[in-house]
């Protein structure tokens, strides 16, 4: 729901619960302060505040129930607006404003639970700048973010938020992206190198060219994913319309019967007023606003509500391989030569490019020359586009970085140069044109990855484990049988994938783990689909779930929230009802009148929300393996 829809029934919401309050306050003072004799229309001053209030409060909250009506949405709301039309007939107006209060009331509750749980959006939007240092000539001006266009030469002034994605074309220094993880993420820039919105500059001032607009930057799609996921009114009353299908048809029943036995219209009308069900309309929505908050602390961004109902029925798991099982922080274990060429100077010049790369073998590449303490060389140029690989100008010569595949496609005649292909990840270096070496890596699994599969059958009841990846066999097989999953899918396209994870779909429900660069279709038709954020696209709309730290003890965090999420609202939504089943009773029996039940009810409520509101506060721990 977007913001100024949220905002304005919000506080439409608040307005109607305070006038509720002021209307009571007035009708208890005139009638047992002052007592006056006097009549309006016929109706004693005492009951003129309440009247006031069920038509300026009242017919605002029937009308939302008529629209809902008309749609033929008939859920157990409608117990409310039946009880403020039996009050207004039977003119039992104190009822009648003690029920608009409640349903106003948990509105409003909900709507500042919302507002609440908008926590990180706050942040992100306090930290991004919404001024741009635009560079004309020798002259620097100071602009409106809004007002920056792709091919503005912006300057990034040391310590200051980069503004929009772009590519540096003057200075050298480093950026902090760690925003985007939560962890230290520091990358060297130079001339060439891509920036992205949202990341910290060091200590340098770098001149960089405006690739996107602010608003298509890659921290304003983060900021549009978590306000989606924050401020879009989940679609919660799911639990609830399970619960009211057979408890409005029952409290209607038993408001009927005692009518029916006792001729009293007071009791049908105390009855519904007893019955409104506030638990289900009001503890079940702050219960998963509260999860959503709570994830969100926890770096779990929940882009559909809905997953947090789904992920606790979701039978098999289905993993990529890639930053999900493993770390996506291979390990370089062998670099092969070309004839006449050094393995130590291959190294070193690859090195020196690979410092301004975010490519996931960058670090793997960088962590090897410096355990061989190799001294890396002055870069004159970078270029790293989508597709071509790396390339850049390291001590006058040309260097290159691309794969097999690649370089088979555009050189034919290399393919007799390379080496046999083998079991882990690689990549091809070329200098001056030429093949010089070919590095082989290995994507250790996560330490945590056995125990964590493991865990899964017993603690969360999955039945069936599965691999699909797009790597190759021996690398798929290698990391299996290291965290104990038996059925493999290696070398599987983005359409394989999808047609597995659809086939495994339709006999039970599913969640998929990916990285959300190739895993798109897959993510989409799972029954949940979870996003690791370190290295992808976070604004894809295929995931319900994104993973911002990359880490299995985070799904599992997830699973778990899910779980007492569904405890705690079931507990608020059951117990709240479980006792207004008792105060229907009494009702029915004559023994609570219908301000004395509208009264109970609102204890319910508070009971009800006060229990729900356990949801947002973190347990000691979140995992069990």
């Amino acid at each position: 729901m977007p913001a100024s829809e949220q905002t304005g029934p919000g506080r439409l919401q608040v307005g109607i619960a305070g006038l509720a309050i002021v209307a009571i306050v007035i009708h208890l003072l005139i009638r047992f302060v002052v007592k006056p004799s006097g009549t309006v229309l016929g109706l004693p001053l005492a009951q003129i505040p309440l009247v006031v209030c069920l038509i300026l409060g009242g017919l605002p909250l029937l009308w939302e129930l008529g629209v809902k009506m008309l749609r033929k949405e008939f859920g157990s709301d409608l117990l409310a607006g039946l009880s403020i039309v039996t009050s207004a007939w039977l003119g039992e107006y104190l009822a009648g404003v003690l029920v608009v209060l409640m349903l106003s009331g948990g509105e409003a509750l909900e709507a500042y639970a919302i507002k609440g749980a908008s926590s990180v959006l706050a942040a992100l939007a306090a930290r991004m700048p919404s001024k741009a240092h635009r560079k004309l000539g020798s002259e620097i001006a100071e602009i409106p973010l809004s007002d920056v266009a792709i091919g503005d030469s912006l300057v990034v002034f040391p310590h200051e938020i980069c503004p929009v994605d772009g590519t540096v074309v003057e200075g050298r220094g480093v950026m902090d992206e760690s925003f985007l993880t939560g962890e230290p993420y520091q990358l060297a820039k130079a001339p060439g190198s891509t920036v992205i919105s949202g990341a910290i500059n060091g200590e340098s001032a770098l001149t960089i060219r405006a690739d996107k607009l602010a608003v298509d930057s890659r921290y304003s799609k983060i900021m549009n994913v978590m306000r989606a996921s924050e401020e879009r009114r989940p679609r919660l009353r799911r639990l609830g319309d399970q619960l009211g299908a057979w408890y409005t048809p029952l409290a209607v029943a038993i408001a009927l019967a005692a009518w029916f036995l006792s001729s009293d219209s007071r009791r049908f009308l105390a009855v519904l007023v007893v019955a409104t069900p506030c638990p289900l309309l009001i503890a079940i929505p702050v219960a998963i606003i509260g999860s959503i908050s709570l994830a969100a602390r926890r770096g779990i961004i929940i882009k559909d509500p809905a997953v947090l109902e789904k992920i606790d029925t979701c039978r098999t798991a289905i993993f990529d391989k890639t930053g999900t099982l493993t770390h996506g922080r291979p390990t370089l274990d062998e670099v092969i030569p070309a004839p006449g060429f050094d393995s130590n100077e291959v190294l070193t010049l690859v090195a020196s490019l690979e410092q301004y790369s975010k490519h996931p073998l960058a670090s793997a590449i960088l962590e090897r020359a410096k355990s061989a303490q190799l001294a890396l060389r002055e870069v004159a140029s970078v270029s790293e586009r989508p597709g071509e690989g790396l390339t850049g100008t390291v001590d006058g010569r040309t260097i290159r970085v691309t794969s097999r595949t690649k370089l088979e496609a555009q050189h034919p005649g290399f393919e007799a140069q390379l080496p046999p292909l083998a079991g882990g990840l690689e990549c091809v270096a070329l200098i001056d044109d030429k093949y010089a070496a070919t590095l082989r890596f290995r994507d250790v699994p996560r330490a945590d990855g056995a125990s964590f599969i493991q865990h899964l059958g017993p603690h969360h009841r999955f039945d069936r484990v599965m691999i699909i990846s797009g790597d190759r066999e021996s690398e798929v097989r290698y990391l299996a049988a290291q965290v104990g999953i038996t059925e493999v899918y290696a070398g599987q396209s983005p359409e394989q994938k999808l047609e597995l994870v659809q086939a495994a779909t339709r006999r039970e429900n599913t969640v998929y783990l990916g990285d959300g660069i190739n895993d798109a279709p897959a993510l989409t038709a799972a029954t949940v689909g979870i996003a690791f954020g370190q290295n992808s696209d976070i604004t894809a709309e295929a995931a319900g779930a994104v993973i911002m730290d990359s880490s299995l003890k985070k799904v599992d965090e997830f699973f778990h929230i899910s779980r007492r999420l569904r405890m705690i609202a079931l507990q608020s939504a059951i117990g709240g009802m479980a006792l207004s089943l008792i105060g229907m009773t009494l009702a029915a029996a004559g023994w609570l009148s219908p301000v004395a039940g509208a009264i109970a009810q609102e204890v319910i409520d508070v009971l009800a929300v006060a229990n729900a509101l356990r949801v947002a506060i973190p347990p000691k721990s979140l995992t069990d393996y």
